[in-house]
């Protein structure tokens, strides 16, 4: 089994090319230096005791600050971003990348290389990574997207390595090669140097003199390349003094930070947060599956949340059990003072359970916090609890729970070739494996006790098919493992057992004889531990298996902490927020399928705080606040071919009018009266900005939700409504859709050459290389994008020689068109003298305008053809996949659908189903599920709606309708635009009648079949 890569998600593309277009209008080229050749030691070797000089290979830069800084400005403007105020080269080029855990980063970084590559000529680069995990998973990145790469980018010759201590020749290499060079380096193989040369024999090898190397160093052939710098989690790697002064030791052309939790952001040129990965389905679904207890109060329950000695009294916030006035009992959190008696109305409101106890000692010192009572033994550190549940009875239907959850999704992913895994975090190793006096592996508690549950709840009749033929006593053999610092010896069975690796010197990791098949399984074998043929599904971890490390068929994560968990909820839950893999390697997408359940050992409510409170903490979302530059990026239509962009100037204008409206506070927090202005679709705008509205009140409702985290419990299944599935009235709606179709695309070559030459001669806009992209600094200090302003900037360079590309091979791998005709393309344009004045930028924007125009004439020449009357989606297909939603959260109850449930993907098909289903013209209707798919020229197509009209109660009219919040084609991408063109010829070609239409409110639809 082998991972596939999609190499065409507009997500990643936007991701790299905001990072390579820091660097439009450098040229291809390169700088050259001299390395000394590695000099041999063995006897009858044909360089014995010789010395060879050769030349080494590095990256070299020639844009001014000036050009950096605009391209970078402009970079962030079109991401909404903030624009850097200031740029400095003498600091350093540092660029920031923030991408949500799971959503491809280590790909992104990777392509990247290439890209910088293909574009500029780069060829030395060098990822920085903090721990062994990620090192491990860089490595493996770069082994399965090894033939990816090579097929997009014409077999491009590259290598990569491990830096090794001990094998010198690799950064001899790494400076000499003239190809893409990528060395992967933990920081502490090179973050300790010293500056006195008698402490030299203190430093990593990378910083010491050596013999082979004629007395240089190691870093001194890396420096000469002027490498690029990717850090992966940067938030591990260059925090402190020394950490920055190694990442500055290797003369870095330009450092790229990625990661989804930032410390420190450097000139932030792109950011896929959380909500955003999860809005656009770019990761799981998450569904938190908290176990509470219920008419548990029999007991005096009391949780000690926290200390405080800042002021006086020292106080502690505990949790307890009390009466309500109605009689009932809720769970909630007081301060208490030393003398306090929880017997107290204020406290417990006088439940008798808690007599006697009487706050006596609040003790703060940090790590060994607790509380004690006057006349009770009880002892209680931070975290702990009194009165619950027994716990080891609370973890036991955690895992019971958790194994359930895993089955049942067994039950629905693996017919679709889809293997499922669970992850379970614990915080003693005992508890899952210990080693007895002879060194004999044993069992923990939470061993058995997965034992035991997984043996009783295999053993259920709805379980039968996933056990056919299978030995139910031994199952449980190999399903389940873990990953521990521990593990030294075989267990009772000769398996080889898991050894986390140690850091060894420099950064090497030192290998045992106790790492095992299971280390190499879990850490380095993805695509084996995806793979049916391993049986291992239930994964026990520690700590080790925190960031660097996750697995794209995680469904389950389970926490058996003793207390509240240490790991931070970002850190948990990013473990399995990756898009889940078939046995294909191939991604499969939805949220029906991709659902991370988190059993948590809290509330709901408790677990969905703290990850907001993460959230806003490490990716400093402000959720509910509107910030000045928010609408900056919102696209002006110029004409049909080309855009600006509102600009931070009106941005900020628009902020203000929301202020002095109410709409929010000084702070820019959103009030109530934004929410109902939204909701009612009355949004007040200034004049000026009234025709940008739809975007506006996108944005603004983007702003007002919240991360959704779904609570498990109110996950429901839907069924089929059978009076209307059963209905004739269905099946004859579904018998004029069910069609599958072909296509084909034909265009006059002739006429794309015409249209492509034009567009060259009239908007093609190509100053002389000294001055070319200095223009952006300037637009975007005014706070637009305005290309006629451009020109009025002054303090021009002039431009170096350099070498003409090969402009024909690069259009042709752009746009696969043939040789002659780009040709004819450039030739009939006229404008072939401004390739001369600035070769990448006539290149850049040519390839732009062909590939735009190809889009133009696939869409309007494609023909659709039905392929027969056997080919077509089955009805019975509605009653075979399973659907799932969520009451109150995004399904709504129905009488007319096929379902006796709507799941809705957004607020306007909420708007649609429920009109549906008022509207005395609609008989019947379906919201299409995921498998009813259009082939398309850009992607597969999938349709909202059936409907079948009856107007008078006589004449039946057939439609498929698409909701969009907005028509403006602006505010669309060209793909969606295009797919639904498509949508409309696929049903055209089908001949029964049926409608297509693409509607963005109820109103408006009806008034197309009235």
């Amino acid at each position: 089994m082998k991972i596939q890569f999609d190499a065409n998600l507009d997500y990643q593309a936007q991701a790299i090319e905001s990072v390579t277009s820091v660097f439009s209008g450098q040229e291809i080229c390169q700088t050259n230096f001299t390395v000394a050749s590695l000099q041999s030691w063995e006897e009858g070797s044909l360089f014995y005791g010789k010395e060879e000089n050769s030349l080494g290979i590095g990256n070299r830069l020639r844009l001014l600050d000036e050009d950096i800084h605009a391209n970078i400005r402009k970079v962030q403007l079109k991401n909404g971003l903030p624009p850097s105020e200031s740029f400095s080269s003498k600091e350093g080029i540092h660029l920031t990348v923030e991408m949500e855990t799971g959503t491809g980063k280590t790909y992104v970084y990777l392509r990247t290389i290439f890209e910088m590559n293909r574009l500029y000529g780069f060829t030395k680069f060098i990822i920085v990574v903090p721990s062994i995990a990620i090192k491990e998973g860089v490595q493996k990145s770069l082994e399965i997207t090894a033939t990816h790469f090579k097929e997009l980018y014409e077999n491009v010759t590259f290598d990569y390595f491990t830096y090794d201590s001990s094998k010198l020749s690799d950064v001899r290499n790494f400076a000499a090669s003239p190809d893409i060079q990528v060395m992967v380096i933990n920081i502490d193989a090179f973050r300790k140097s010293f500056n006195d040369p008698e402490q030299e024999n203190k430093a990593n090898i990378i910083h010491r003199a050596h013999d082979r190397m004629t007395g240089a160093k190691p870093i001194e052939f890396i420096q000469q390349t002027n490498p690029i710098v990717i850090i992966d989690e940067p938030q591990s790697v260059d925090t402190t003094d020394k950490s920055k002064e190694a990442i500055a030791s290797l003369n870095p052309m330009c450092t790229l930070r990625y990661s989804a939790t930032h410390v420190e952001k450097h000139h932030m040129l792109y950011k896929l947060d959380s909500v955003d990965a999860y809005e656009q389905k770019l990761v799981k679904q998450i569904e938190v599956a908290g176990i509470d207890v219920k008419d548990g109060h029999n007991k005096a329950y009391i949780k000690l949340l926290s200390v405080n000695n800042k002021k006086s009294p020292i106080t502690a916030k505990i949790e307890i059990d009390a009466r309500l006035k109605n009689g009932g009992i809720k769970r909630k959190e007081v301060a208490v003072t030393s003398g306090a008696d929880l017997l107290d109305a204020k406290y417990s409101g006088g439940r008798d359970v808690y007599d006697g106890y009487i706050i006596e000692d609040i003790y703060c010192e940090q790590g060994n916090e607790y509380i004690s009572f006057t006349s009770k033994p009880d002892i209680l550190k931070l975290g702990q609890a009194i009165g619950e549940v027994d716990p080891d009875e609370y973890k036991r239907l955690q895992i019971r729970k958790t194994i359930e959850e895993h089955l049942d999704k067994e039950m629905r992913l693996r017919p679709q070739g889809i293997k499922v895994l669970s992850l379970f975090f614990i915080d003693k190793v005992a508890n899952y494996r210990w080693y007895d006096e002879e060194g004999n592996s044993q069992k923990g508690k939470f061993a058995l006790m997965f034992e035991e549950e997984y043996a009783k709840a295999i053993r259920k009749p709805k379980y039968n098919q996933l056990f056919e033929g299978a030995d139910l006593d031994t199952a449980a053999d190999g399903v389940h493992n873990g990953y521990f610092a521990i593990d030294k010896k075989k267990d009772s069975s000769g398996n080889e057992m898991l050894k986390e690796s140690k850091l060894g010197k420099d950064g090497k990791a030192a290998s045992t004889d106790a790492d095992g098949s299971a280390y190499s399984l879990i850490m380095k074998d993805k695509e084996k531990l995806l793979s049916f043929s391993s049986k291992l599904k239930f994964i026990f971890s520690h700590s080790a298996l925190k960031e660097g490390w996750d697995n794209p068929n995680v469904f389950q994560i389970c926490t058996l902490n003793e207390t509240s968990s240490a790991i931070k909820k970002r850190q948990e839950i990013g473990r399995g927020l990756r898009i889940c893999v078939n046995q294909d390697g191939e991604r499969v997408h939805g949220f029906e399928v991709n659902t991370l359940t988190v059993m948590a050992n809290e509330s709901y409510e408790q677990f969905a705080e703290q990850l907001q409170k993460e959230i806003e903490q490490e990716e400093g979302i402000k959720f509910g606040v509107v910030e000045q530059h928010l609408f900056a990026n919102i696209v002006v239509p110029v004409d049909e071919y080309s855009h600006e962009y509102l600009g931070v100037d009106a941005s900020k204008k628009l902020w203000e009018h929301l202020q002095v409206t109410g709409y929010i506070d000084n702070k820019g927090k959103i009030q109530d009266s934004l929410k109902t202005a939204l909701k009612s679709g009355d949004l007040n705008l200034p004049e000026e900005f009234k025709t940008h509205t739809p975007q506006i009140a996108a944005v603004l409702k983007k702003v007002s939700g919240n991360l959704n985290v779904k609570n498990r419990d109110d996950k429901k299944q839907v069924s089929l409504n059978k009076a209307v599935f059963l209905s004739p009235e269905f099946k004859e709606l579904w018998d004029r859709i069910k069609y599958k179709t072909t296509f084909r695309v034909d265009f006059d070559v002739d006429a794309l050459i015409s249209e492509c030459a034009e567009e060259i001669k009239s908007n093609l806009q190509v100053g002389k290389a000294r001055f070319i992209y200095r223009k952006a600094k300037t637009e975007i200090n005014r706070g637009g994008v305005h290309t006629e302003q451009v020109q009025e900037t002054a303090n021009v360079y002039e431009s170096r020689s350099f070498e003409l590309p090969d402009l024909i091979t690069y259009l042709q791998n752009e746009t696969n068109l043939t040789r002659r005709t780009i040709v004819k393309i450039i030739m009939e344009s006229g404008r072939l003298e401004s390739f001369k004045n600035n070769p990448q930028k006539f290149i850049e924007q040519v390839a732009t305008i062909i590939q735009h125009q190809m889009n133009l004439f696939v869409v309007d020449g494609i023909q659709y053809h039905k392929i027969g009357d056997d080919q077509f989606y089955a009805q019975e297909l509605f009653s075979e996949n399973e659907l799932f939603g969520y009451l109150q959260q995004n399904m709504v109850e129905s009488q007319k659908s096929v379902f006796d449930h709507v799941v809705y993907d957004s607020d306007i098909e909420l708007k649609f189903a429920t009109a549906f289903e008022q509207s005395d013209d609609i008989k019947l209707y379906a919201k299409l599920p995921d498998w009813f798919k259009i082939d398309t020229p850009l992607g597969p197509y999938n349709p909202d709606w059936a409907v079948l009209i009856e107007v008078d109660g006589k004449e039946k009219l057939y439609f498929v309708v698409e909701t969009k919040g907005t028509l403006f084609t602006d505010a669309l991408r060209p793909t969606e635009t295009a797919k639904f063109t498509c949508g409309k010829e696929h049903f055209k070609a089908l001949g029964n009648d049926v409608e297509f239409a693409v509607t963005n409110g109820f109103d408006e639809f009806s008034g197309i079949y009235v």
